[in-house]
């Protein structure tokens, strides 16, 4: 018995029209990220450090403990994955570092809230000190 050929896959996290990110992988990358502005969302935390650089952005997801059990946390980061994916790809700035970081809605909150609070929480990190003070 003879199996059927599997189909062809991707390269690993290269999608059609997609730029790929740099994932931050060190520690001291995401304390960095910690000490950068921040914006609080219903479905997520998002940071977003200016490196200061050229380079291309970069990204990470990192949920707590308090979310629940393992199968929470890493349902709560692949959906994380997956909105950023969508959104990042076109927003996202050279030269920043960005961190996600799960709540407990993450897991739950329907997909296109999530995105939507992704797209808010970047267009408040990236708008000019004079347009934050002009919404309030």
């Amino acid at each position: 018995m003879s199996l059927p050929a599997a189909a062809p896959r991707a390269a690993s996290g290269s999608r059609p029209n997609s730029p790929t990110m740099e994932h931050l992988k060190r520690r001291q990358d995401f304390v960095a990220a910690a000490r950068a502005p921040s914006e609080a969302m219903p479905g997520m935390v998002v940071q977003a450090r200016n490196r200061g650089d050229s380079a291309g952005p970069r990204l990470g997801f990192t949920c707590s403990k308090k979310i629940g059990n393992a199968v929470v946390r890493n349902r709560s980061k692949r959906r994380m994955r997956e909105a950023a994916r969508l959104v990042l790809g076109e927003t996202a700035q050279s030269g920043f570092d960005y961190v996600l970081i799960g709540r407990m809605a993450t897991a739950t909150r329907s997909f296109a809230e999530l995105q939507k609070d992704l797209i808010s929480a970047l267009k408040r990190l990236h708008a000019t000190p004079h347009e934050v003070a002009d919404k309030g």
